[in-house]
């Protein structure tokens, strides 16, 4: 990295962001919350548009759906709109911080406790019933924190009796009846929904091809990027995203990524917004921590915030280990996954360009 990309907070951030669109003159679009952040500073999902806004072919990035995510997301963000080249017709739209109260407060849900990648459903429908992460939710999120030995015991024969990779969807995929535990999706559509579903209304109706790359941390081996498959279509949309991306491209439907699949991703939205467009979209996945500690961390997080009153030593604890689950502070770590971040967008780039 040439110059630091990424911040120690937010609005920091949200500053090298703007400073960067205004550099290379893209278009700055702001669309600001009512809540402040967690230092009272505006929070907002900026969009910067580089290049003409009537491009047909454009790349989309977005960056903390999960908020504390950002971090990553948004120094790569920033790192784009400083190196990126673009060929001529093309347009980049970065989306940054779709879920900015999560990103202003460290934490990976928003101000309503919701998961952004399980709360694009039709809420018109019945909601979806998670039965198993019904039989773990109080073995989640105890009255105690850290959880006692017995507690910890129950949840680990839970575990071993389904398999590590069912008690993963039961715990992860989405939940929609437990408004105050992990991985909660939702009863509506959110702000950050909403607002997100405007701002491709805005700025991706014209496009004829579009290519998403959804910046996200936390799962999978240390600073590797898995490259996850995130289109509905295995056939064509899967091919045409290997070409880009390359053959090690993984998906959840197939049972290779380090994911399982999810209720309501966000990228259910592009299709019912942009259907005009040819869309190929990956998330790029930037891996932490074993996933049991990155889930230990999550947990310890929401427990948090059910007993703001625990002892400001243990508290700082938590927020630290949270920090390490989705955005470590390791040098190496943070350039290592800049370069890959870059290449993802060059290759999307000459994707969009190749590709009738």
């Amino acid at each position: 990295m040439s110059t630091p990309l990424f911040s120690p907070s937010y609005r920091e951030a949200r500053a090298r962001f703007v400073l960067a669109a205004q550099a290379c003159n893209a278009q700055l679009h702001i669309n600001a919350m009512s809540l402040p952040g967690a230092n009272g500073e505006q929070l907002a999902m900026d969009v910067a548009v580089h290049g003409p806004a009537d491009a047909a072919q454009v790349l989309m990035t977005t960056s903390a759906v999960h908020g504390i995510e950002g971090f990553c997301g948004s120094a790569i963000q920033t790192g784009l709109l400083q190196n990126l080249t673009l060929p001529p017709g093309v347009a980049v739209v970065h989306v940054h911080a779709v879920n900015p109260h999560g990103f202003s407060h460290a934490r990976r849900v928003n101000e309503d406790n919701v998961d952004l990648n399980r709360n694009f459903i039709d809420f018109s429908q019945p909601l979806p019933v998670n039965a198993d992460y019904a039989q773990v939710h109080e073995l989640l999120l105890p009255t105690h924190w850290p959880p006692s030995p017995e507690a910890s015991a129950a949840l680990q024969a839970q575990a071993d009796a389904w398999g590590e990779r069912r008690m993963q969807r039961a715990i992860t995929s989405g939940q929609y009846q437990f408004d105050l535990g992990v991985w909660f999706g939702g009863l509506a559509p959110t702000w950050s929904h909403r607002t997100f579903r405007q701002v491709l209304q805005k700025h991706l109706r014209q496009a004829r091809q579009i290519a998403w790359i959804d910046l996200h941390t936390g799962l999978g081996p240390h600073g590797h990027g898995e490259r996850i498959f995130a289109c509905t279509d295995n056939g064509q949309s899967l091919q045409r995203a290997r070409q880009w991306w390359g053959p090690d491209i993984t998906s959840v439907d197939t049972g290779t990524s380090q994911s399982v699949p999810l209720s309501g991703p966000i990228q259910m939205a592009i299709y019912e917004e942009c259907p005009q467009a040819q869309y190929t979209g990956i998330c790029l996945e930037f891996g932490t921590l074993p996933l049991a500690q990155m889930i230990q961390a999550m947990r310890a997080d929401h427990w948090l915030a059910l007993h703001p009153e625990a002892p400001s030593e243990q508290q700082r604890a938590i927020r630290a280990d949270m920090l390490q689950a989705f955005n470590p502070p390791s040098p190496a770590w943070q350039e290592q996954v800049w370069q890959q971040g870059l290449l993802a967008a060059q290759q999307a780039i000459q994707g969009l360009v190749t590709t009738d």
